[in-house]
């Protein structure tokens, strides 16, 4: 039972963007495949959220009329490889728009952010770029796309690329009153 592959890994049981997380990034085998994915059990310890769900035959916490129970004490006040901020938000979002609609709005920032790995990233932003895409919304990103685009010419270097891309991020972060660093 607790082996079993979830159909839709991005978005862990507990309202985390695994799909924006570092560590779906990293190559080797830290890699982690996402909530319950492929490989889960052999690169994360045992989760007693995802067991609960499990046990209760949940997909997803806030399926439990018991949720949030004392398992979240305090699980937004700090972060660990992926912000959780917004944990509860985007459960919430999920639970009010469906999971269809959270997943096509998951799936384009996970687009996105793996474009902006490919193209901007220096060596030195993967966390930062998967922070920025995690807690901004879906229409300043893609203003940001648009800027990235249209103001950084193509024949700079990786590190100015970088830098610049960050720099837009941090303005629009800013904007929005948004601080852009994990809480340990």
């Amino acid at each position: 039972m607790e082996n079993k592959i979830r159909k839709y890994p991005l978005f862990s049981v507990c309202g985390l963007n695994c799909g924006l997380c570092p560590r779906y990034y990293t190559a080797g085998l830290s890699r982690c495949p996402g909530c319950a994915g492929e490989g889960f059990s052999n690169v994360h310890p045992p989760c007693g959220i995802l067991s609960c769900c499990r046990r209760k035959d949940y997909e997803y916490c806030f399926e439990c009329g018991e949720f949030p129970c004392g398992k979240y004490d305090e699980a937004d006040t700090k972060d660990s490889f992926i912000t959780h901020i917004n944990q509860f938000t985007d459960m919430e979002k999920a639970k009010n728009a469906g999971m269809a609609a959270y997943e096509k709005e998951l799936n384009e920032k996970v687009k996105i952010l793996g474009y902006i790995l490919k193209s901007f990233d220096d060596g030195r932003h993967k966390s930062f770029y998967c922070l920025a895409v995690n807690l901004l919304e879906l229409k300043d990103i893609k203003a940001t796309m648009g800027r990235m685009e249209n103001e950084i010419p193509p024949d700079s270097t990786q590190k100015e690329k970088a830098k610049a891309c960050a720099g837009f991020f941090k303005e629009i972060a800013e904007k929005r009153n948004i601080t852009l660093k994990l809480r340990k």
